[in-house]
């Protein structure tokens, strides 16, 4: 399993990176506040990498702090753990550290109904913001905790300087844009 890789930074998107180690280049997914948080392309990175193996996919999901790391995994386990105890599936449930054949049949039996009783919502995929790469941009920077109106200013700022036909553009731009002595005292606290 790969637990961390340092390297360069060869290439970056808002949802992945390529990271260049010894000549080797790893896609690794990230979330936006690690990607927000990297440096500019061909310094060095450390990141924290967890490794999904599937039957069809090597996955590699990498977050600057051990923190972001710990609360993905905690998810991905959940999202895993609840299908494979709602439908007896004891294979999956004995692939986890720790657990056997009984404890996954006792598993199943007291948490079926507890789990059968939690409402269900469907996922439906996500669908295209109305409103564009502009909104996107400024819901990027408001999680990112810098307040709604200034956030809105430097998405202004950015579009006049690169457009809004890219998102990575106009995100890295309106970043700058904050970057001044408004921009850091603009975080929400």
């Amino acid at each position: 399993m790969i637990g961390q890789l340092r390297g360069r930074l060869a290439d970056k998107r808002p949802n992945q990176v390529l990271v260049d180690v010894g000549g080797v280049g790893y896609i690794v997914a990230v979330p936006l506040s690690t990607y927000a948080a990297l440096g500019e392309l061909h310094t060095e990175v450390t990141l924290l990498i967890h490794t999904h193996v599937r039957e069809d996919a090597l996955s590699l999901y990498g977050f600057l702090s051990s923190r972001e790391k710990h609360l993905f995994e905690m998810l991905l386990s959940a999202e895993e753990l609840i299908p494979a105890i709602r439908g007896n599936d004891l294979g999956r449930l004995t692939k986890i550290p720790g657990v056997g054949r009984k404890t996954a049949e006792r598993m199943v039996v007291e948490l079926k109904d507890k789990l059968d009783s939690m409402a269900i919502t469907e996922q439906r995929p996500a669908i295209a913001s109305p409103a564009g790469v502009e909104a996107d941009v400024v819901s990027a920077l408001t999680n990112l905790g810098y307040d709604g109106r200034i956030a809105e200013n430097a998405v202004v700022e950015g579009k006049r300087e690169v457009g809004v036909s890219n998102f990575e553009k106009l995100l890295k731009a309106s970043l700058q844009a904050l970057t001044g002595s408004k921009g850091k005292a603009a975080r929400v606290p």
